[in-house]
C-alpha cells in the first residue's frame, strides 16, 4: 500500500508534464478531470479513474518514455487488464473499475472507440456476507456513543450503505411518513427506506444541534454546502438553505478540492469505520464487522421476520432480486431449507 501511494505521488508530476493534447494544449489528466466533472461524477470516482489512467500509462512506458494513450488502443488495454488479473491477482471489481476508467478515457475524452475488449478476467468468488445476530448487533451498538452511534443505528435500522449515511441531508428525512429518501444511491438511483420510529426523537434532537452550528456558520460568513449536478449555479442561495445541509456535518471547515471554496462538508466515512471496529473489539465478538455488516444484518433480520424478499429488495435498492437472494443462503430457509440430521434426532 505504501509503495502504491509513493508510486501515485511520483507519477503525477511526470505524467502531467508529458501527456498533453496538441490541439488544446491542455494536459491529458486535466482533460479527463474536466470531463468527469462536466458529467457530474463523484469525487471518489474521479480520483480512482485518474489513478487507473496513470497506472495504464506507466505500465506501457518504453525505455523511460511515456506513450500517449491516443497512440495506444485495444491491444494495450487488454494487456494491462490481463496483467492485473494474472500477475496482480486483483478482485473482479477492481479489474472492472480499471476497465471503466480506460473506456471513459478513450470514449469520452479522446473520442476513440477501442472496440471489443477481450482479456483474462479475474475470477469471481461467491462470498456469503458476514451477518450479526440481533443480540450481536445490539451489543456492538451499545459500545458506541455520540454521532457515530446514531449513524450506526441508521445503518442497522434502515439498511443504508456507509456513504449513503454520511451524505444524508436534512431534506432526505421525512418524519411524518417515517422514511428516508436515499438520493443518488448505487447506480445513481433514488429510493425510499424506513426511518425507525425509535430514532425519531434522537434525530430531531441531533438536528437541533446541527441547526445551531449552521446558524453560527452563517453569521461567520460560511454556511454553504456542496450541491450536486450544478444546482449551485441554478439556485445560487440554495447551498446555504437549511434543508440542503448535511445531517452529519464535519467538525471543521475544509477547502473543496474542486472549487477551492472553504465550507463545512459531511463527516469522513473513516471515522465511522474506526468506531465500528473499536466497538466490535470491545464487544468481544469474533467476526469481521464493518459498517456494511449492519446492512447485511438489516436484510437478513427482515427476512427472518417474514417480510417478502421483493420488499427487502426495494428497501436495499438492489437492481436484481438475485442480489437479495444471497441473504436466503445465510438464513438457510425457504423451499430448499434443510435441517441437519443431528438436529432431527
Amino acid at each position: 500500500m505504501l509503495a502504491f501511494i509513493l508510486f501515485k505521488r511520483i507519477t503525477v508530476k511526470i505524467i502531467t508534464l508529458t501527456m498533453t493534447n496538441q490541439t488544446t494544449n491542455k494536459k491529458l489528466l486535466d482533460q479527463v478531470r474536466d470531463t468527469l466533472r462536466l458529467k457530474h461524477y463523484a469525487l471518489s470516482t474521479e480520483e480512482s479513474y485518474l489513478l487507473w489512467i496513470k497506472r495504464f500509462i506507466f505500465f506501457h512506458k518504453t525505455e523511460g518514455v511515456f506513450v500517449h494513450p491516443k497512440d495506444m488502443g485495444r491491444t494495450e488495454i487488454e494487456a494491462f487488464l490481463t496483467y492485473l488479473a494474472v500477475k496482480k491477482n486483483v478482485a473482479p471489481s477492481t479489474q472492472n473499475q480499471a476497465l471503466s476508467a480506460l473506456l471513459f478515457l478513450y470514449r469520452e475524452v479522446l473520442q476513440i472507440d477501442p472496440g471489443y475488449i477481450k482479456v483474462v478476467w479475474a475470477k469471481r468468488r461467491e462470498r456469503i456476507p458476514t451477518v450479526l445476530t440481533k443480540e450481536e448487533a445490539l451489543t456492538i451498538l451499545s459500545k458506541m456513543n455520540g454521532t457515530h452511534h446514531l449513524m450506526a443505528q441508521l445503518l442497522y435500522g434502515s439498511g443504508l450503505r456507509l456513504m449513503e449515511c454520511v451524505r444524508l441531508r436534512v431534506k432526505d428525512l421525512d418524519f411524518g411518513h417515517q422514511h428516508i429518501i436515499v438520493r443518488d444511491g448505487k447506480g445513481n438511483k433514488d429510493r425510499a427506506t424506513m426511518l425507525p420510529g425509535k430514532l425519531v426523537p434522537t434525530l430531531q434532537a441531533h438536528l437541533e444541534i446541527v441547526k445551531a452550528i449552521h446558524k453560527k456558520d452563517l453569521l461567520e460568513g460560511f454556511g454553504s454546502v456542496y450541491l450536486p449536478d450544478a444546482l449551485e449555479r441554478k439556485y445560487p442561495n440554495a447551498s446555504r438553505e437549511w434543508v440542503w445541509q448535511f445531517i452529519f456535518p464535519a467538525n471543521n471547515h475544509s477547502k473543496d478540492p474542486r472549487s477551492d471554496v472553504k465550507r463545512r462538508h459531511h463527516l469522513h466515512e473513516s471515522g465511522l469505520q474506526k468506531a465500528v471496529k473499536n466497538a466490535t473489539r470491545l464487544s468481544g465478538i469474533e467476526k469481521r464487522v464493518t459498517p456494511h455488516t449492519f446492512r447485511h444484518s438489516f436484510a437478513t433480520h427482515l427476512l427472518e421476520a417474514g417480510y417478502d424478499i421483493r420488499t427487502v429488495q426495494e428497501l436495499l435498492g438492489h437492481k436484481n432480486v438475485k442480489t437479495t437472494m444471497i441473504y436466503t443462503h445465510v438464513l438457510n430457509k425457504g423451499p430448499k431449507a434443510v435441517r441437519s440430521p443431528l438436529d432431527n434426532t
